[in-house]
């Protein structure tokens, strides 16, 4: 067993071990396995079946786990603003325009790489000991001297989470045109900064890049179809935001003359592999576009409920075709980066918005938690569910009240599991949590760091003079 405390920022070695629960929710062909094990090795699945089976082929093969619990395919966090990871706790009773003015708009101008990079690890904690071993990000901030979304990579792989990351940049205000907008708007210094992020993606080990648009209204005309021409030519894929609360679709129909997905689909953002955040306030003929190109959605229940911004369609979008994972999204917007707090949510929402217990069950809710999120990313290949050859992406459930009664193994694991029970975490065959403690960043150590960043970026946007925060001197 791996060395829970080995030096922060550096990750374990692949282990070969056969890691067995009460219960494997594969999230893939082979189902629910009782008393079922996957033995992992050289960063894979290398076999997924009965425990009894697997330990008589592998004799003396390293087990962990008791054959309590759960066994889950790591979860796919498919929506986040890791911009936010020091910004908690402001803003509740704002709506989303409200919301980014006041607060992520300040907080965007101060942001630096040394944020980015802390403010990640801070994070990475909180979703690893939530059973996220996948992010996808989108570092939005307006910062001219720093292109701090590349500090998001060294983060996560100092943590050793998977990831996506993007730079949601944006130009203009919700109108479409800024007067008088800073330096920090030029088109050229925005895309410098998408290459930027591109080339430290390339060097890393687990992160991959998108592009990203923050929001379609938020971006200049000009810087909108430069990025539409650079996702063309480079092949790149995108995330951005679609649909979320109803004042955008106001406003984009007095702008264009139409709402944000026609104006997406108009612009040929579609014509790459394209993630939005939200969906909540997609129409019959919205839902026919997305399902026709292959758009994903990430659902992000506990935001669009703490904005006020409305109920995703969740049931409508997956009968259509389209690809559904949840999300936590930003810090700022959810307090939080708990994605066991995110899936409970996103099947309970469900059911009171529609008045029927029965318009979602717990594995279709694991599945947009897992596969789907993993597919709504282009990744299903290399996870998302327990398959023999997939990467190594595990999540051991166990030693907690929350987890030791299974009458229905996938339903307790949606409805009643918490952080408290995340024993282990894999991410490519390394233990990045054993024994219920991030082994990658110290957690002490990372929150007296965050506390000081945090009380900074309070003073120097003004959100504490603006009575936001009562952090920073005094």
């Amino acid at each position: 067993m791996p060395d829970a405390r080995i030096p922060a920022g550096s990750r374990p070695p692949q282990e070969e071990v056969l890691v067995r629960a009460a219960w494997v929710l594969t999230s893939g062909p082979a189902g629910e396995i009782e008393d079922g094990a996957v033995h992992v090795r050289d960063g894979r699945i290398a076999e997924v079946g009965p425990y009894r089976e697997l330990r008589g082929r592998l004799p003396g093969a390293a087990v962990e786990g008791d054959g309590t619990g759960l066994l889950i395919p790591g979860l796919v966090n498919t929506h986040t603003h890791l911009s936010e990871a020091l910004a908690t706790g402001m803003g509740s009773e704002l709506t989303l325009f409200e919301w980014g003015e006041r607060i992520v708009g300040p907080l965007g101008t101060a942001l630096t790489t040394e944020d980015a990079r802390e403010g990640t690890r801070l994070r990475a904690i909180e979703m690893l000991l939530s059973g996220v071993t996948t992010v996808n990000d989108m570092f939005v901030h307006s910062n001219p001297g720093d292109a701090a979304s590349v500090g998001v990579v060294a983060g996560l792989e100092e943590a050793g989470l998977r990831g996506v990351v993007s730079f949601g940049a944006e130009d203009a205000d919700m109108s479409g045109a800024r007067p008088g907008a800073p330096p920090w708007a030029g088109i050229g210094r925005i895309m410098a900064e998408h290459e930027a992020l591109a080339e430290a993606c390339e060097a890393a080990d687990l992160v991959s890049f998108r592009y990203g648009i923050g929001t379609l209204l938020g971006q200049s005309d000009a810087l909108l179809e430069a990025g539409a021409d650079a996702c063309r030519d480079r092949g790149w894929a995108v995330h951005t935001h679609l649909a979320e609360v109803r004042e955008e679709l106001v406003a984009a129909t007095g702008r264009w003359g139409r709402r944000t997905v026609p104006h997406a689909l108009a612009l040929g953002l579609f014509e790459r592999p394209l993630i939005a955040g939200h969906g909540v306030w997609v129409t019959e003929p919205d839902i026919e576009i997305l399902a026709a190109h292959g758009v994903a959605i990430a659902h992000n229940p506990v935001a669009n409920m703490i904005l006020g911004s409305g109920v995703c369609p969740v049931p409508r979008l997956r009968s259509a075709g389209i690809a559904v994972g949840i999300g936590t999204d930003g810090a700022a917007s959810n307090d939080g980066q708990d994605m066991l707090q995110a899936v409970k949510t996103a099947a309970l929402l469900q059911k009171v918005h529609a008045l029927d217990p029965s318009v979602i069950d717990a594995p279709a809710v694991l599945r947009m938690a897992t596969l789907d999120g993993a597919r709504a990313l282009g990744l299903d290949h290399l996870i998302g569910s327990l398959e023999p050859g997939k990467r190594a992406d595990l999540v051991l459930l166990q030693d907690s009240v929350c987890v030791a009664v299974l009458h229905d193994p996938c339903g307790q694991l949606v409805y009643g599991a918490s952080p408290r029970a995340v024993r282990s975490v894999w991410v490519d065959g390394r233990r990045l949590v054993d024994d219920h403690a991030c082994t990658t960043v110290d957690e002490a150590e990372q929150t007296g760091r965050s506390r000081t960043l945090a009380a900074r970026l309070a003073v120097a946007t003004g959100l504490r003079a603006a009575g936001f925060s009562r952090l920073g001197p005094g």
